[in-house]
C-alpha cells in the first residue's frame, strides 16, 4: 500500500500483489508470529516433530494430526502434564531456537507468558542473555530469502537442534525422546539454509532487549530485521497517541528522514490489548523510510515487522511509562549494540514534564477490556492478568 501511495507501483500491479499473496490454504510463508511459535512449541516438547514446520495441507501434516490425537491419549493414561516437559531447560531452548532462527518479536511477550502459567520463572533479561552467545544461524523472511518450508526440508526444528549442539541443554519432549536424543536422529542438514556455529549468519541472536531513559523496564527489538546502518541511530521525536494518528501523518508525509516515530497508548492497559502495529512498519518500508526512520511503542508488532521498530516499551504510557513524557522534537537515541533506547533530555526538564502529566481517560470504560485494562500487566512480564 505504501509502495502505491508512494508512487512506485500503479494501481495494476497492487491488484495483482493482492490476488497472488496467499494463492493456497495456507497463509504465512514467513517466519511471523504464528510459524515462529508452532516451532517454539515443537522445541518445548509440547508437539511432535515436524509439527512447528510441515506445510498446510500435506500428507505429513495429515499424519502429524493423526499420531497428536494418539499421544493425547498415551499421555493422558500415564499422567504426564505439560509442567513435566515445561522446565526451565525447555524454555531456554525454545528461546535460542528462536533467536537462531531471529523470530517474531512477539514470542517475547508470549514464552513469557507461558513460563508463568508453567510455574517457570523466566525474566525478560534471559533473552538478551541468551542472544549474547547465541549466534543466528538462518535468514528467514520476512528478513531473509528463506520460506519455512525450505526450513523444513533442510531440517526442521531438529535440525536447528543439531545446529546448536551444545547450546541445546538436554530435556524431556512428549514425544519420548530428549531434545539431543531428537537432534542426534538427523543425519544431514541443509547447511545453506541453516547454518553451522563455525559460520553464522550475525555474531547474536535475532531478538535484542533495550533499556535506558526511556524503557527503565526494558523494550525489544528484532535485531534480525535491521540494517546495519539504524543499529546506531539518533533522531528526533514525532509522537503519536495512537496507531491511527501514526499511520495518517506517515501516508500525509509528514514523517521525514531523521525522525523517530513515537506510538504510545498502545500498551496492554492502554490499548487496551497491545495491539501491533503493523500497518505503520509497513508503510515504513514500503515509503522507503526503513534506513532513516527509526520507530518506538509501547504496543507490539507482527512478525512480519522488519526494519528500525522497537516494541514493548515498559512501562507503558498508561501507567506514566517515560514514553508518556517525550515530546515532539526531542532527541532520542537507539542504540542497539549496546542495548540502549534514551531520552536525550535533562532530568529538569523530564522532571517538570511527569508532574504535569495526568493520566488520560481510558478509551473503553465498559465491559470485558475495561475490566482487562484494570487486572493486565506490563510488557515485560509477558502482559499477564493478575487475581486482582
Amino acid at each position: 500500500m505504501a509502495r502505491y501511495k508512494a508512487g512506485v507501483i500503479d494501481a495494476k500491479e497492487l491488484q495483482v500483489c493482492e490476488d497472488n499473496a496467499c494463492p493456497g490454504m495456507g497463509s504465512c510463508q514467513g517466519l511471523f508470529t504464528a510459524n515462529t511459535m508452532a516451532i517454539l512449541t515443537e522445541t518445548l516438547g509440547m508437539s511432535l516433530p515436524r509439527c512447528g514446520t510441515a506445510p498446510a495441507v500435506s500428507a505429513m501434516k495429515r499424519r502429524i494430526a493423526f499420531a497428536s490425537g494418539e499421544k493425547i491419549v498415551e499421555l493422558v493414561q500415564n499422567d504426564v502434564k505439560p509442567r513435566d516437559i515445561m522446565t526451565r531447560a525447555a524454555f531456554e531452548n525454545a528461546i535460542r531456537v528462536d533467536l537462531a532462527l531471529g523470530g517474531s518479536s512477539n514470542t517475547v511477550l508470549h514464552l513469557l507468558a507461558i513460563a508463568r502459567e508453567a510455574g517457570v520463572e523466566l525474566p525478560l533479561e534471559t533473552f538478551d542473555v541468551l542472544a549474547k552467545e547465541t549466534p543466528q544461524l538462518a535468514t528467514m523472511n520476512p528478513a531473509g530469502p528463506h520460506f519455512v518450508e525450505d526450513l523444513d526440508v533442510a531440517g526442521g526444528v531438529i535440525g536447528v537442534l543439531k545446529q546448536l549442539g551444545d547450546k541445546i541443554v538436554d530435556a524431556p519432549t512428549l514425544f519420548g525422546l530428549t531434545t539431543r536424543q531428537l537432534a542426534a536422529s538427523v543425519e544431514n542438514v541443509d547447511e545453506e539454509v541453516i547454518r553451522p556455529l563455525t559460520a553464522p549468519v550475525k555474531k547474536e541472536g535475532g531478538i535484542a532487549v533495550l533499556f535506558g531513559s526511556i524503557a527503565p523496564k526494558g523494550a525489544v527489538v528484532k535485531q534480525s530485521g535491521v540494517s546495519d546502518k539504524m543499529m546506531l541511530f539518533e533522531g528526533t521525536a514525532r509522537c503519536f497517541d495512537s496507531e491511527e494518528l501514526a499511520m495518517a501523518a506517515l501516508m500525509e508525509g509528514v514523517i521525514k528522514a531523521g525522525d523517530v516515530v513515537v506510538i504510545r497508548y498502545e500498551g496492554p492497559k492502554g490499548g487496551p490489548g497491545m495491539r501491533e502495529m503493523l500497518a505503520p512498519t509497513a508503510a515504513l518500508m514500503g515509503l522507503g523510510l526503513g534506513d532513516s526512520v527509526a520507530l518506538i511503542t509501547d504496543g507490539r508488532f507482527s512478525g512480519g515487522t522488519r526494519g528500525p521498530c522497537i516494541g514493548h516499551v515498559s512501562p507503558e504510557a498508561a501507567e506514566g511509562g517515560p514514553i508518556a513524557l517525550i515530546q515532539d522534537g526531542d532527541r532520542i537515541l537507539l542504540d542497539i549494540p549496546n542495548r540502549k533506547l534514551d531520552l536525550l533530555v535533562d532530568e529538569a526538564t523530564v522532571a517538570a514534564r511527569r508532574a504535569a502529566w495526568t493520566a488520560p481517560e481510558p478509551k473503553i470504560k465498559t465491559g470485558w477490556l475495561a475490566r482487562y485494562a484494570k487486572v493486565v500487566t506490563s510488557a515485560y512480564t509477558g502482559a499477564v492478568t493478575t487475581a486482582d
